[in-house]
């Protein structure tokens, strides 16, 4: 017998079962989605346990930022390798097929058993997530969920520029009611914050005057803390928007080591389900 001859009695493949165990699949994507939530609110309860208010204790802001993304890179390995491995250990068996084409179905099956529980923990676990991290920082007191949605960065500078001197001379006078003053420079702020760039000279001019006469300060002085105000604006800008890309990086690595692991144990499952290992046979323990 020749090698052709033996390559084709050793490449059967049954066409009338399909190639995918969706009942498989889908245990093992719902198993990976629900480690993951265990996981991330014990993560939570580590992290903000972590965390200290007071000066000098917990950890530092780049030691707990650099710790929650190796947490989401360990969280992914975990939840995904059970979930690759479960969808490939349950799997129907197939019979008559060539061992290379059963590895790549395996493997197969852990990747889709993977971008399932993906899907799955963004549609449904992500309202879920949030509640979990936000209900953990309100009952330590810090309310950051609710405060950075009702204050923006343009509030915060608003406020720092018609905060009253109590050495200045008095102000000219109080408003009741929405000021459209503070409105109208939110709205200035705003758009320079969005395009990049400064306050043009003149409505730099305007903003300084108004600032004088609303905080009683000199117009030097008044002058001088909208530049200051509109730098650390910008640079507390700048800082949430690397936070946020920091973030997304360790986002994308802990997906791509996600797929990985899945991928690699389900080649692990499928193998201890038809009982060999390393081309070795399986024998059943006698109980």
């Amino acid at each position: 017998m020749d090698n052709s001859q033996q390559f084709a009695r050793t490449t059967v493949l049954d066409v009338q079962t399909s190639g995918v165990s969706w009942s498989a699949v889908a245990a093992g994507a719902v198993t990976a989605a629900a480690l993951t939530l265990l996981l991330i609110a014990f993560g939570a309860g580590l992290g903000l346990s972590a965390v200290s208010p007071w000066s000098g204790s917990g950890v530092s802001g780049s030691t707990f930022k650099v710790g929650t993304g190796i947490y989401l890179l360990v969280v992914a390995v975990m939840a995904s390798a059970v979930g690759g491995y479960l969808a490939a250990r349950l799997r129907t068996p197939w019979t008559g097929i060539h061992t290379n084409e059963v590895f790549f179905r395996d493997t197969a099956h852990g990747l889709i058993s993977w971008a399932f529980a993906t899907i799955l923990s963004a549609a449904a676990l992500g309202a879920a997530t949030s509640n979990i991290v936000g209900g953990a920082t309100q009952a330590l007191g810090m309310g950051a969920t609710q405060v950075a949605a009702q204050v923006g960065p343009t509030d915060l500078a608003v406020d720092n520029l018609f905060r009253a001197d109590p050495a200045a001379a008095p102000a000219t006078g109080a408003i009741s009611g929405p000021d459209p003053a503070r409105a109208e420079i939110g709205r200035l702020l705003t758009a320079s914050f969005r395009d990049g760039g400064d306050l043009v000279p003149a409505d730099r001019t305007y903003v300084a005057r108004l600032v004088a006469a609303r905080t009683g300060l000199s117009p030097a002085d008044a002058d001088k803390r909208v530049t200051e105000v509109i730098a650390e604006t910008k640079q507390s800008l700048d800082k949430s928007r690397k936070a946020a890309a920091q973030l997304s990086l360790w986002l994308a690595a802990s997906l791509l080591l996600g797929a990985f692991a899945a991928s690699l144990a389900a080649v692990e499952g499928g193998q201890l389900r038809d009982g060999t290992w390393d081309d070795r046979k399986l024998t059943p323990r006698a109980l």
